[in-house]
């Protein structure tokens, strides 16, 4: 073998088995430590995406897509992983190993379920399902904010899409302060698909906006639920809006007419859990 080829075959073999010490590392750190927990090279990612490893997003070199890029960018999309193509500056930054060979893979910080494992966890506690959809929370800190409120509130599930969204990431399960080991949160494709599978199954989609025709006190939230929270800039997207059964909104009584979306869900979920608990 030519000494070079030999150099890069040493590389990448210490960069995966430092990506995999980081991994056992991250599984003994206490919950909530900020940790990232990344695959880096060629073979490494590609094997961990053909073993089913939990990742939340590849990052490519961007411009320097060969066939070997290719065909690891085409498995990750295979299984709905969000693929960026990032500034090989920036991938520097991220790696540990520095021989990341223009890619990188972040695992992410939780086993993600499906949408009836949700329903399960409801129907096993005897309890009405009450859900919240994240749409578009593309801060971290929101996020794991609004989880750590769902795990306090009793809700069986949080649903995330897979692009267009903040994952399970250090910065999220830090925020979390452990609550992420006990929720329950599917991570999908298509939040309009989602929906419509929770309709199936006979659970009402509630959608907040600061412009609803339903007061939150006027809300039925007694009944299977599922409340979608959407972003601060941009709200919920127009085509899941349009899939909700209802709007609900807020009622603000200052000069300021909107609140946090973390803060949002800590509402309107508190709101479910008082109509739950007690007669309206």
């Amino acid at each position: 073998m030519p000494h070079g080829d030999r150099e890069r075959e040493g590389r990448e073999t210490l960069s995966e088995e430092r990506s995999v010490e980081g991994r056992s590392a991250e599984k003994r750190s206490a919950p909530g430590e900020e940790r990232n927990a990344f695959i880096e090279g060629r073979n490494a990612v590609f094997e961990a995406l053909r073993s089913g490893v939990q990742i939340d997003k590849v990052f490519i070199a961007k411009g320097e897509i060969d066939s070997t890029l290719k065909a690891i960018a085409s498995k990750a999309r295979e299984a709905g992983i969000a693929v960026s193509e990032t500034d090989r500056r920036k991938l520097d930054s991220m790696s540990v190993t520095h021989s990341h060979q223009g890619v990188i893979a972040a695992v992410a910080h939780t086993r993600y379920v499906d949408i009836g494992d949700i329903l399960e966890i409801a129907e096993k506690r005897g309890e009405v399902p009450l859900v919240v959809i994240c749409d578009g929370i593309m801060d971290p800190h929101n996020l794991g904010a609004i989880i750590r409120t769902c795990e306090a509130s009793g809700v069986h599930g949080v649903i995330i899409p897979k692009h267009r969204s903040a994952g399970v990431t250090a910065t999220v399960a830090k925020a979390l302060s452990g609550a992420v080991y006990h929720v329950a949160i599917a991570r999908v494709a298509n939040i309009t698909s989602a929906i419509k599978e929770l309709k199936n199954a006979g659970v009402w989609i509630f959608g907040t906006a600061i412009s609803g025709n339903t007061p939150l006190w006027d809300a039925g939230l007694k009944g299977p639920a599922a409340l979608v929270i959407g972003s601060e800039d941009s709200g919920i997207n127009r085509l899941v809006s349009d899939n909700c059964d209802f709007s609900v909104s807020i009622p603000m009584f200052g000069k300021v007419q909107s609140l946090n979306a973390s803060v949002s869900a800590a509402v309107l979920l508190y709101e479910a859990v008082r109509q739950r608990k007690n007669d309206r």
